[in-house]
């Protein structure tokens, strides 16, 4: 009768002891994977606590503001229509360059600009530790997922409306690569209607003429930032109709600063607002859409009579 043998289970060695280190697993026990902790999953709570609010407030107002005031001399409008509305507010903007959101962050009025976090990509803002970090610190950011809908993402913005938090969205998903603008997504709208905030719509233009998409360094000029009155979703309106309407109303304050107020209201109230997309590559062609936009490398090329 043989007696049954007892082998030893060798234990791998954790880097650390525990607790300090991850506990030890015995060999033919598959470990469980890692956690995530980049992308969506980066913890961005740190940075909305006091001493990291206090420090990006300093930052905002000695650092930033200056930078932005030196690069692009901001005129802003609109800001009388939202003097009486209640925070926390969805700031929903165009999107044409990185300088869209110290833009903001330093021309929104003072009780919004130092509780703003910012929506910002996950895939690019947040794919490395440091860009984390500093995203997180310098912007307030949070990461969202912008090529596919993330309960996760979705869960941390609300949770920070219902908090008392602003929260500012580019809701293109994206910079513009051409200088037209993109469909505006549906998330803006949807936590709007989620935690029952207004939504602001924002015009921004200028900011390609300084730092264009793929540019390696800046070009001073002046932009102008044009505030809308605060948006709210009709009953019979889903997220899908209610972001239509942010971009239709954002593409009239975009019409306003061009043209004017009253004339504007006219072309909205007709229904023959430009859109910001520009006219179709596929009726027209892309050399098209660059003329009607008004290539900016092509004018400065242009010679000039002393």
């Amino acid at each position: 009768m043989k007696l049954p043998v007892h082998v030893p289970v060798r234990l791998r060695r954790p880097r650390l002891p525990f607790p300090l280190g991850a506990p030890t697993t015995p060999y033919g026990v598959d470990p469980l994977p890692d956690e995530p902790t980049l992308g969506v999953h980066y913890d961005t709570s740190w940075a909305r606590r006091e001493p990291a609010r206090y420090a990006r407030g300093a930052v905002i107002e000695y650092a930033m503001r200056p930078l932005v005031e030196l690069l692009a001399s901001p005129d802003v409008h609109g800001a009388d229509r939202i003097e009486d509305v209640e925070a926390p507010v969805i700031f929903a903007a165009n999107h044409h360059s990185h300088l869209d959101t110290p833009l903001l962050l330093t021309t929104l009025p003072d009780r919004f600009r130092h509780r703003c976090a910012v929506a910002a990509a996950a895939d690019y803002f947040f794919d490395s530790r440091v860009k984390s970090a500093l995203s997180a610190f310098a912007m307030c950011a949070i990461p969202i997922e912008r090529n596919r809908i993330s309960r996760r993402s979705a869960d941390m913005a609300a949770e920070l409306l219902d908090d008392g938090w602003n929260l500012v969205i580019f809701p293109e998903g994206g910079r513009s690569p051409d200088g037209w603008g993109q469909d505006f997504q549906g998330g803006a709208a949807y936590l709007s209607e989620r935690c029952s905030r207004p939504v602001v719509p924002v015009h921004l233009e200028g900011t390609r003429r300084i730092l264009r998409k793929g540019a390696k360094r800046p070009t001073p000029s002046t932009v102008h930032v044009t505030f809308g009155a605060p948006m709210r979703a009709d009953a019979e309106e889903n997220a899908r109709r209610f972001a239509s309407r942010i971009e239709r109303t954002v593409a009239a304050l975009a019409d306003e600063q061009s043209t004017d107020w009253w004339m504007a209201r006219k072309r909205a109230w007709a229904g023959v607002t430009p859109e910001l997309k520009g006219p179709s590559a596929i009726s027209v062609g892309a050399w098209r859409r660059a003329w009607a936009l008004g290539d900016e490398r092509r004018r400065r090329q242009q010679r000039r009579w002393p």
